[in-house]
């Protein structure tokens, strides 16, 4: 399978790049487990592999992640709908016990789909324009609650499902930890990654937990 990988059309700031609905949302940082048992998947998996390159994960809002029985060949019907904005998802490891691709996936810098085509095979290959990451800022002190809380969470969690490069001062970072880790509903984890202000983030996060009285008020 040959695959448009980051190709950018003459002239115009927008590149393709296969895409992965999936039913979670991945942060940039982040880190995401996946089991890859459709054959489209498995062969786009092969050739990120081969040519280094990333693939696109974006939260399906409408559909499956796995096609329907019986569909045949995949076309336009067949594909979810998705979020507009996603994630580049690196891969840093793979395994495949018992016949089933088990990858680890990282998330890169965000991008916005600008159009998509579905290929006879039912891969989604979207037209993307990367968004610029946010720039860095500095933990307030206001937020250093949220850090705390996520050093617990993160212990609970362990190391294989935290990421191992750490920035517990960079605002950015913590609101993504959080965000990604927090059990909050599939479309409030989408709304946190369109957010393009870290400190805008992390004031949405910290309401939410002292709602549920996991936070005590400031």
């Amino acid at each position: 399978m040959k695959l448009p990988f980051l190709r950018a059309p003459a002239g115009r700031d927008r590149v393709e790049l296969p895409l992965f609905p999936l039913r979670t949302v991945l942060f940039p940082g982040g880190l995401l487990p996946l089991k890859v048992f459709e054959q489209r998947y498995i062969e786009m998996t092969k050739a990120c592999m081969r040519d280094e390159a990333p693939f696109g994960v974006c939260l399906i809002t409408r559909g499956n992640e796995v096609a329907a029985a019986g569909q045949g060949p995949a076309g336009a019907a067949a594909a979810p709908a998705f979020a507009p904005i996603g994630t580049l998802a690196r891969i840093i490891g793979w395994d495949m016990p018992h016949g089933v691709l088990h990858l680890t996936v990282q998330g890169e810098t965000r991008f916005q789909v600008r159009g998509h085509a579905v290929r006879r095979d039912g891969l989604v290959v979207g037209e993307v324009s990367p968004l610029a990451a946010e720039p860095a800022v500095a933990l307030a002190e206001a937020f250093a609650p949220l850090a705390r809380l996520l050093e617990v969470i993160a212990a609970r969690v362990g190391p294989q499902q935290f990421p191992a490069a750490q920035a517990w001062d960079d605002a950015s970072w913590v609101g993504y930890r959080l965000a990604e880790l927090l059990p909050l509903p599939l479309p409030i984890k989408q709304s946190m990654l369109e957010i393009n202000d870290a400190s805008v983030r992390l004031n949405v996060l910290q309401k939410f937990l002292q709602q549920q009285g996991l936070l005590e008020p400031v």
